[in-house]
């Protein structure tokens, strides 16, 4: 497994950046660049330490629909999410 290629995630809950696999990186870039245009330094940790977790996993719930209501799919994961300690 330390093989696999990573990006830096931020884990704001736990007080120090994190990491994923590339490919779950890039699946979420792709829907990040057409919603707000590219911007490499978000997968590469030089912008604030790359996507945050909410972030991740908007862009990846957006991804299985059409490119056309990406945007409204990332906001609809966003409302009312909630991450962090119980």
């Amino acid at each position: 497994m330390d093989d696999i290629a990573i990006h830096p995630v931020q884990t704001e809950c736990c007080g120090r950046g994190g990491a994923a696999p590339q490919v779950v990186t890039m699946r979420a870039y792709e829907v990040y660049k057409h919603v707000h245009g590219p911007q490499e330094s978000m997968i590469t940790g030089r912008c604030r330490g790359g996507f945050g977790v909410g972030e991740l996993i908007a862009f990846l719930y957006a991804y299985p629909f059409p490119k056309a209501e990406w945007a409204a799919r990332v906001d609809e994961a966003l409302r009312g999410m909630r991450l962090g300690r119980s």
